[in-house]
C-alpha cells in the first residue's frame, strides 16, 4: 500500500460527531506516550500531521484522517499513565470503548506497545477486550531503535507471551526513526480495508 494523500478530517468526543459515510476505518490505540502520533506520521510520510509530544495524554479526542480518499486512520486517546484528572480518564475510557464497540466502519485496530517494557495490565486488558469483540488486531512494538536487534527480539517474545497473542494476530517491530516495520503495517491496513476484504 502506498499512501499518496493524508488529511485531517475532524475530531470527535461522541459517536454522533464521528464522520458519516461508509469509508473503512483502522484505529490506533495504546497507552499514553507509546508513540501513536509518531507511527501515524511515519505511515503517511508527514512530519506533523498528527501532533507529537513528550507529554503523555496529548491526544484527547478521537481524531479522524482520510487516507488516499478511501479510508480513515483514527487516532484514539492514549490510556494508562496520562497525568490528567481521574474524571477525564474515565471520560476517555467511555469514548474509546464506545467507538471500538459500536463503530460499524471499523475494520481493525493497531495496538501499540513499547518494546522496551513488558506490556502493562492496560495493554493486556485492551488486547483481550478487542478479541472478545472479534475485532481484528495487530500488535506493533514501538521504539525498536532504542534496543539492540538481539534485545528487541527477546522483548518481542515477552510481548507475545504476556499478551497471549493468538496465532492469527501479527506482531510487528517498529521504529519511527528508521522506518522498520512501516511496510508491514501498511500491508495490514490494506488487507483490512481493500474492497474484497471478507471482514467488510
Amino acid at each position: 500500500m502506498k499512501i499518496t494523500s493524508a488529511e485531517f478530517v475532524t475530531s470527535a468526543v461522541r459517536m454522533d460527531k464521528c464522520p458519516a459515510g461508509s469509508l473503512p476505518e483502522v484505529a490506533l490505540v495504546g497507552r499514553s506516550n507509546v508513540g501513536k502520533s509518531s507511527l501515524f506520521n511515519t505511515l503517511v510520510n508527514r512530519k506533523r500531521l498528527a501532533r507529537t509530544s513528550n507529554t503523555p495524554g496529548r491526544t484527547q479526542l478521537i481524531n479522524f484522517f482520510i487516507i488516499n480518499d478511501k479510508l480513515h486512520l483514527v487516532d484514539l486517546p492514549g490510556y494508562g499513565f496520562a497525568k490528567v484528572p481521574v474524571r477525564v480518564k474515565a471520560q476517555w475510557g467511555k469514548m474509546i470503548e464506545g467507538y471500538l464497540a459500536a463503530r460499524k466502519q471499523l475494520r481493525g485496530v493497531i495496538l501499540l506497545v513499547d518494546v522496551r517494557h513488558n506490556p502493562t495490565a492496560d495493554d493486556r486488558q485492551m488486547y483481550h477486550w478487542l478479541k472478545a469483540y472479534s475485532i481484528p488486531v495487530t500488535v506493533v512494538a514501538t521504539k525498536a531503535d532504542k534496543l539492540s536487534r538481539g534485545r528487541a527480539g527477546q522483548n518481542l517474545a515477552v510481548v507475545r507471551k504476556t499478551l497471549q497473542l493468538a496465532e492469527e494476530d501479527h506482531l510487528i517491530l517498529f521504529s519511527a526513526v528508521t522506518g522498520q516495520g512501516k511496510e508491514d503495517i501498511l500491508g495490514i491496513v490494506e488487507s483490512w480495508t481493500e474492497e474484497n476484504n471478507p471482514n467488510n
